[in-house]
């Protein structure tokens, strides 16, 4: 129960991540990571989701609010000589709009498996650097594609797992996270 007074954390350092739920959140995995969590996922959790697609401009406040947390979240794991044992994720969106019905705005993105936008920080990544690329539109990746069963492969690479081990049969097929397919990429590796 330690690790969830955040009550125990310094005044400067709650105001280094701020004052938003999502900021508590970070400062929370944080904690959660000291006291031996080896999985956290920081929800991101508003009147408005991250998750939205109706309006790719509300992700303008949705950035600023992120922004300052994750950069503090990231800052305060080097502090703690934390930071390269941990792998932190996030994903892109469509170039084009989406016009799904019963949307009352039509300026949403969706997500994009032909040309995706991943960052992957640390825990075992070789930093600066950017791997594959998208057409002029953003839309198909067109060099160096990495499917996205090659990221799964690669993320539990990342974490100790062999995706290939974790194969099990059930009603005459194998199944396994990554969807019996997809290798590791291994030039992104640290």
């Amino acid at each position: 129960m330690e690790a969830f007074d955040l009550t125990k954390e310094s005044d400067s350092t709650k105001q280094l991540y701020g004052g938003t739920d999502f900021a508590r959140g970070c400062l929370m995995a944080r904690r959660l990571m000291e006291h031996g969590v080896r999985m956290v996922q920081v929800y991101y959790a508003s009147k408005i989701l991250w998750d939205n697609h109706e309006d790719i401009l509300l992700h303008r406040g949705l950035a600023d609010d992120a922004d300052r947390a994750v950069s503090a979240l990231i800052s305060d794991l080097k502090s703690r000589g934390m930071f390269d044992d941990t792998l932190g994720t996030g994903f892109g969106r469509t170039p084009s709009i989406e016009l799904a019905p019963g949307l009352k705005v039509h300026n949403g993105r969706d997500h994009n498996p032909y040309g995706f936008t991943v960052l992957l920080a640390d825990g075992g990544v070789r930093g600066g650097m950017t791997y594959s690329a998208t057409d002029d539109f953003g839309y198909y990746s067109s060099v160096d594609k990495v499917h996205v069963h090659d990221l799964h492969a690669t993320i539990l690479h990342l974490l100790g797992l062999d995706h290939i081990r974790l194969t099990y049969r059930y009603s005459g097929r194998d199944f396994r996270l990554t969807d019996v397919s997809g290798n590791v990429v291994k030039q992104i590796l640290a």
